[in-house]
């Protein structure tokens, strides 16, 4: 197994690792996400009937009306919200909703803005250490110029 550490900034949480969901489109909770078992319900989603729950969430942002933090927190409430929110652009409806999470259960996402969408081809897992660093892990060993393993 390979770990690659990536640039991002944590926002809030700590410590997590879940399986990698990327997302195609960008999803609205409100509406587009059952919060009873975390998956798209969003009929026009490219991706609906996938499970959000527990998996490290990489989209730019989401879509939709400000109500989205309300399911997220229900979300978060229920066992049925990402364990990591990783955005490429600024997200303030779902990173206000993570933080109110952790201020009202004590728990809940930890969230992270990436600088640009990485290249995840291979990448399985992803993984947030104690001092916030992001790392993907995938099951392919990389190669050196020369052809042998690093």
């Amino acid at each position: 197994m390979t770990s690659r550490r990536l640039d991002a900034e944590l926002i809030l949480g700590g410590a997590a690792s879940a399986p990698l969901l990327v997302l195609r489109e960008p999803v609205s909770f409100w509406g587009g996400v059952d919060d009873q078992d975390g998956t798209i319900i969003d009929r026009n989603h490219p991706q609906q009937g996938t499970s959000l729950a527990g998996t490290a969430l990489l989209m730019d942002g989401s879509r939709g009306s400000s109500s989205s933090s309300s399911t997220f927190l229900e979300c978060v409430r229920l066992g049925t919200a990402p364990a990591i929110l990783l955005f490429t652009e600024r997200d303030t409806i779902l990173t206000v909703a993570a933080a109110a999470a952790w201020e009202i259960y004590g728990t809940g996402p930890t969230v992270l803005i990436l600088p640009e969408m990485p290249d995840l081809a291979g990448v399985h897992t992803i993984t947030v250490d104690d001092e916030g660093v992001l790392h993907a892990r995938s099951d392919v060993e990389e190669t050196s110029a020369s052809g042998g393993r690093t």
